[in-house]
């Protein structure tokens, strides 16, 4: 069965589709404008990376993104020396090349990172703005164009992977979430083109496993694996299978919990 897309769709435009929960456009602007580093916390997949992509957008900034892991070190932020051609040339890492050429710095997942990778931060987030390079001997001032933004998921901290309250307080914060049920249905509509009438059964079910986070789940379902789910409704799939396949199976591997899951999910959306 093939669901009709909705009429609101429009070829991707410049500036990825946004809907704002608060003031969050406006502190973001605000901290570019006073040269502010900002942090950004929230659960997984409820919009903040897309959050950074439209204010760059719309701010008409470059935009380097940085998904951090458990082996990124400060060296893959600022560099390192490399062999070419049979020489020894250095080459600029990522957060380098934003303070050297301006625009956004995007650390995802800061809490992932190295513990040398704060040390790296700390003096990029003050009244200092500079970048000491201790391989080439270099201290470069952040251009005004230079923005640092950090993300994490506070749900996911232990005490092995904190941010600590020195490196937190070196940031203006903005808490995210996910929007209300209309909000996140125009949100999965616009993003996955199937109508809204036939995302809301969609958004009433993340809600339905969402209320079980803590308990048979270790996290909710995102807006993203929503639109995911949506998007392959959209295409013709089964919507039972598309719940299973975009909402279920990448929440749990246990099978009782994800065969309960699954008579919620027909219960809700038929």
């Amino acid at each position: 069965m093939t669901f009709p897309l909705s009429p609101n769709v429009t070829s991707q435009t410049l500036v990825p589709h946004y809907i704002a929960a608060g003031n969050e456009c406006e502190l973001f602007e605000m901290a570019w404008t006073r040269k502010l580093p900002l942090l950004l916390k929230g659960p997984t997949g409820c919009g903040k990376t897309r959050f950074v992509s439209h204010m760059a957008a719309r701010l008409d900034l470059p935009l380097s993104t940085v998904s951090c892991h458990d082996d990124l070190a400060a060296a893959d932020l600022t560099g390192r020396y490399l062999l070419k051609g049979g020489d020894t040339v250095w080459i600029d890492g990522p957060l380098t090349r934003a303070v050297r050429n301006g625009g956004i710095c995007y650390l995802d997942e800061i809490v992932e990172a190295r513990k040398d990778v704060a040390v790296v931060l700390h003096p990029l987030t003050d009244d200092r703005r500079i970048l000491p390079l201790e391989r080439t001997g270099e201290t470069l001032q952040a251009p005004p164009e230079f923005m640092l933004v950090v993300s994490y998921n506070p749900g996911y901290q232990s005490i092995l992977k904190a941010l600590k309250p020195s490196t937190k307080q070196r940031f203006i914060a903005i808490e995210f979430d996910f929007l209300p049920k209309d909000q996140e249905i125009a949100i999965v509509a616009a993003e996955s083109g199937l109508e809204p009438r036939h995302v809301a059964p969609l958004v009433n079910l993340a809600h339905r496993l969402r209320a079980m986070k803590g308990h048979d789940l270790e996290e909710g379902v995102s807006t993203r694996l929503m639109v995911y789910c949506a998007t392959l409704i959209g295409s013709g799939l089964n919507p039972q299978d598309a719940i299973a396949a975009a909402m279920i199976e990448p929440l749990t591997d246990d099978p009782d919990v994800r065969q309960a899951l699954c008579e919620v999910a027909k219960a809700v959306y038929p």
